[in-house]
């Protein structure tokens, strides 16, 4: 028998590097929101990969990373 292993992409925040600018809440609202003046993942593993990867790009301090 053969396991499959299933990759699911993760939403990881630097809170140190976030400034709360709310740039990835605005292109990815589904994934993103501010809470206490920082971005947090509304769920930390996602099925499938939309927006999440343009809200990393456009992170002014680099503190999204999507793995």
């Amino acid at each position: 028998m053969v396991k499959l292993l299933l990759f699911m992409p993760k939403i990881k925040i630097d809170k140190k590097k976030c400034i709360g600018c709310g740039v990835c809440a605005n292109i990815c609202p589904e994934s993103f929101e501010i809470k206490n003046g920082k971005s947090h993942a509304k769920k930390a593993n996602i099925d499938k990969i939309t927006c999440e990867k343009k809200a990393e790009k456009n992170c002014p301090v680099n503190a999204i990373s999507i793995e």
